[in-house]
């Protein structure tokens, strides 16, 4: 492999890894608008780790403007591959699941083999299934603040834009093919580096179905094969027939490097399953075939959902739109913003720790934390790339407190206690207020989701009914001089609940029973001290002593 195509080039820089990338870039000189690209083919659902490219793109973008140059981000939708097998999850265009028997199944599962883009949509609200892929693909990137071109591949081929490169490389076939097989065990000499569609049945063929290539005419003759996909073979109908050029697709490992000549691609992220199989082929055949310089290349490491792998087929996967009912856009880029060359882990059972990751970066941003060099390095590097208009004046509600916020439906009530924990200033302009408010929401919707600690209905408003016996109400009262006097934290407060039931001579589990019965009219419920603990205190002494 060539050494400017390593795609781990990166190594332990230390500086923030998209300035890296793009002083590779700007290498190479290149021409404006510098193009960086990423691609997926629309083969499920379209969910936060098909986001990697387009986000990673999105800060070299970034970098490269903030220097001067012009950049298109371009995002290539390979909607002429055919559909292999039946997704079992797919997604509305609203970013909700569905099950694959709530729409139409039969408009994929009778096109099998089809190309994408020819295969009716099944919510039928889109040209096609490739369409309604595409238009989820670029809401998702809109809603994450990047403004990315989508590029159909099925419009590339009919609009002629990957004739010549597919006429050059069937007229250097030989090369091609020699170049591939290094690569590829089922290379032979009956190859062709074409995969016409079938004018009779619509399949996308193999490359073995090519019988005669007519250059002149710019058309190949083709005898529909069977396909193999995966672990079953789609039967092909036998048709004899001839294809043009725009009439069919190329491999993947030739389409790849006719993209990048195609689009003139400059930089180009991809996952490691490329780095170790179709990007050293594509470095190959674009050096060494079509006599191009591939783009900057970078991988970057999955990550995972909640410890698991994410898939599409199975149906273990989180939508960008979905995430976006949790988490601020400006805390989703944070997390893609971290060391591509790392594997992480998206836990939705832990958002509280990425999102205060991500105000403690703005905290030191604003210079209101202290921080060790690198850590202020850091955020003065990232921080204005995650935030539209950075302002001092916004206000961030710790997202386990927007949890406990989220247990009243009251808005005022939210804002007073709010205010009254010192989360609001007095003199803070309503829009910091109304934006700091809406992370309630995120986080009321966070504890739903997972059903935590939070996920309880709090009784704010009055005290529920409750018949405690004299040494429970004195334990309860004991408890609260406790907390006023020492202002504990939630396991000193958990260990201080045990003692005082045991100098009172109270059931531990029926006083826990009690603390639950006074907040939520419940008999079981979070764990009772670290809970409490997060709670504005005026409001613990008041219900403990049973007065409020």
């Amino acid at each position: 492999m060539h050494p400017d195509d390593d795609p781990y080039a990166l190594g332990d820089d230390r500086r923030f890894w998209a300035d890296a990338v793009a002083d590779r870039v700007l290498e190479r000189d290149p021409e404006e608008p510098i193009v960086i690209k990423g691609g997926i083919s629309p083969s499920g659902v379209p969910h936060l780790g098909n986001m990697n490219e387009i986000l990673r793109g999105y800060f070299v973008a970034e970098v490269l403007r903030e220097r001067g140059y012009e950049v298109r981000q371009l995002f290539t939708s390979d909607d002429r591959d055919p559909l292999r097998k039946l997704p079992r999850k797919l997604a509305d265009l609203d970013g909700d699941l569905v099950d694959l028997g709530d729409v139409n199944a039969g408009a994929l599962g009778q096109n099998l083999g089809a190309p994408y883009t020819a295969i009716p949509d099944p919510f039928g609200c889109c040209d096609s299934y490739g369409e309604h892929f595409s238009n989820l693909i670029e809401e998702s990137a809109e809603l994450l603040g990047v403004d990315v071109e989508m590029v159909s591949n099925t419009a590339l081929y009919e609009d002629g834009d990957l004739e010549a490169v597919t006429e050059f490389l069937l007229e250097h076939r030989e090369l091609a093919v020699d170049v591939l097989s290094e690569y590829q065990e089922k290379v032979d000499d009956d190859y062709v580096p074409f995969r016409p569609i079938c004018e009779n049945c619509g399949h996308v063929t193999e490359t073995d179905a090519v019988t005669d290539i007519d250059l002149d005419a710019g058309t190949v003759a083709y005898e529909c094969s069977d396909v193999e996909a995966g672990d079953r073979t789609i039967e092909g109908c036998g048709h004899e027939g001839t294809a043009s050029l725009r009439d069919g697709k190329l491999p993947w490992r030739f389409e790849w490097p006719a993209q990048w000549q195609v689009l003139g691609v400059d930089f180009e992220p991809f996952g490691k399953d490329h780095a170790e199989g179709s990007w050293p082929s594509g470095t190959d055949v674009a050096r060494n075939v079509l006599g191009d310089e591939p783009p900057v290349p970078m991988v970057y490491e999955w990550f995972t959902l909640d410890g698991e792998p994410f898939s599409s087929s199975e149906g273990h996967v989180v939508l960008v739109q979905d995430v976006l009912r949790l988490l601020e856009p400006e805390v989703v880029r944070f997390f893609f913003s971290k060391d591509p060359q790392r594997a992480r882990d998206f836990s939705i059972a832990r958002l509280d720790q990425l999102v205060d990751e991500f105000d403690r970066m703005e905290a030191v941003y604003f210079g209101e934390i202290d921080a060790d060099e690198d850590e202020c390095e850091r955020a003065e590097r990232v921080y204005p790339l995650l935030v539209d208009d950075p302002r001092e004046e916004r206000i961030r509600i710790p997202y386990t407190f927007a949890a406990v916020l989220g247990m009243t439906d009251d808005p005022a009530l939210r804002e007073e206690i709010a205010r009254r924990e010192g989360h609001i200033p007095d003199d803070a302009p309503d829009w910091a207020v109304d934006a700091a408010l809406e992370r309630v929401e995120r986080a009321r919707e966070w504890a739903r989701r997972t059903d935590n600690e939070f996920n309880y209905d709090l009784k704010r408003t009055e005290i529920p009914d409750h018949d405690f016996d004299a040494a429970t109400e004195a334990a309860l009262d004991e408890l609260a001089d406790f907390l006023e006097a020492e202002d504990p934290d939630g396991d000193a407060l958990q260990g201080e609940i045990y003692e005082t039931a045991k100098r009172h001579d109270v059931d531990i589990g029926a006083f826990f029973s009690a603390g639950y019965r006074l907040f939520f009219d419940e008999d079981q419920g979070p764990k009772l001290g670290p809970f409490l603990a997060k709670l504005d205190r005026q409001f613990v002494l008041g219900r403990l002593r049973r007065r409020r």
